[in-house]
């Protein structure tokens, strides 16, 4: 449970009344993001108030009549989702550098410069989104971010997302680790397990990990993994 000291007031003002909430700001972050979260995490009190400073507390008719529902778990949710979150000027510039490295490290791993087929450093999208001004939300998604930040890019860094789906093949002596950092790296497409104990599967990776995932492949198994790019899309 996050304490009234770290909560933050998230406010909805309708029909002309006002529901706040002392909440996790970064967990009410996730409920925006679409993410379930434990109620009793998520709130420093288990209550609507009409003024959360002044402890005063919304009426439950009230609550119903507005929402539809006495449901705290369904008013909290929508609350968060429809209404303002009241952040400090230290918590939203932390939340902001948070967003803005997860968007930097998506555009990163998912995309390669179409010149070269390599992905494009991050420290160089971040070059490109100050000089586009690129905005970055706290409470927004990296994925409906990264679709904004992209169009700001494109006339300063060329771009051009992909996936790989590479075929894999460990020998028997190298399957118990190698294993674990094949399925790290994407989404296991098919797999099957051979008669001599070898392994061999079909993967599929964001296009700005290909190298790293060669690489780390090579280590754990002496360069004795076989790779094939078998789709790109």
């Amino acid at each position: 449970m996050v304490t009234l000291d770290d909560a933050v007031i998230a406010r909805l003002s309708s029909h002309g009344s006002e529901f706040e909430l002392l909440v996790d700001p970064k967990l009410a972050t996730e409920v925006r993001e679409g993410e379930d979260v434990e109620l009793e995490d998520l709130l420093a009190v288990q209550n609507v108030f009409k003024d959360a400073r002044a402890g005063d507390k919304a009426s439950e008719e009230r609550i119903e009549d507005i929402f539809g529902t006495k449901d705290l778990k369904t008013v909290a949710y929508e609350i968060i989702r429809k209404g303002d979150i009241q952040l400090t000027t230290a918590q939203r510039r932390e939340m902001v550098e948070n967003k803005r490295r997860s968007v930097i490290n998506f555009i990163s791993r998912n995309s390669v410069d179409p010149r070269t087929g390599l992905p494009h450093p991050p420290n160089r999208i971040e070059k490109a989104m100050e000089e586009a001004r690129s905005r970055i939300d706290p409470f927004e998604s990296v994925q409906e971010q990264v679709k904004r930040v992209v169009k700001d890019l494109r006339p300063l860094l060329p771009l051009r997302f992909e996936v790989r789906t590479i075929a894999v093949k460990i020998p028997a002596e190298y399957t118990g680790r190698a294993y674990g950092e094949v399925r790290s790296f994407g989404e296991l497409k098919k797999q099957e397990w051979q008669k001599d104990g070898s392994w061999i599967g079909l993967i599929e990776i964001p296009v700005g990990v290909e190298q790293e995932f060669y690489s780390v492949l090579g280590k754990v198994t002496s360069g004795e993994v076989e790779t094939k790019v078998v789709e790109r899309k």
